[in-house]
């Protein structure tokens, strides 16, 4: 029950300017680097890193993912949103690995999210220079924070828009998690969450 009520009042909380939303990273992951708040930000508006073309290698990666996961290592939420405008929500495996949903079906939900055409990486960069505004202005004091940015602003500058959770990111919060459409989540896999946090209801 607490997983699934952590996570209904992050989906359902709409962050009404970047301040709010890297306020609430900052929060909840105090250990973000410049990096992973641009991750966060760039998979609510672009979607997953890659359209998929082979399901089974795709299986297969999900597979020994999961064969090197525990529930005692995942984090303990369900779903989160990915940015500041809730399109797409990070789907944590633990919802397989608890029997909430089947492999299969965050796989399809992950492949036809991953496969929905993108905006531009121009019309992207234009958001990300608004985040970088007000992350200035903020003045966070991020790990590594000029290196990081001018790694982002290659990618950038070369039509490229994708980057991985650094590792200090990743050693600290585990995230093992898929992308899928919020669209596509509200439909077919947040019932079935709310069925189980309602079956654990006294």
């Amino acid at each position: 029950m607490r997983h699934f009520l952590l996570t209904l009042s992050l989906l359902l909380s709409l962050f009404p300017d970047n301040e709010a939303f890297l306020r609430q990273q900052m929060t909840l992951y105090p250990k973000s680097h410049l990096l992973d708040i641009y991750k966060s930000c760039f998979q609510d508006y672009m979607g997953a890193e890659h359209l998929v073309s082979d399901r089974e290698a795709v299986k297969a990666y999900l597979d020994e993912e999961l064969s090197t996961t525990s529930l005692e290592t995942l984090p303990e939420w369900y779903y989160e949103p990915c940015g500041t405008e809730g399109r797409y929500v990070r789907v944590s495996l633990r919802v397989i690995k608890e029997n909430i949903i089947t492999e299969d079906q965050l796989l399809d939900a992950f492949i036809r999210s991953a496969n929905t055409k993108r905006p531009s990486v121009k019309s992207w960069k234009r958001r990300w220079n608004k985040m970088m505004r007000d992350i200035d202005r903020m003045s966070l004091d991020l790990p590594d924070y000029h290196v990081e940015r001018q790694y982002i602003d290659s990618l950038l500058s070369v039509g490229r828009y994708a980057a991985s959770h650094t590792s200090e990111y990743r050693e600290a919060y585990q995230p093992h998690y898929r992308i899928v459409r919020r669209d596509i989540f509200e439909k077919e896999l947040k019932p079935l969450i709310e069925k189980k946090a309602n079956a654990q209801r006294p």
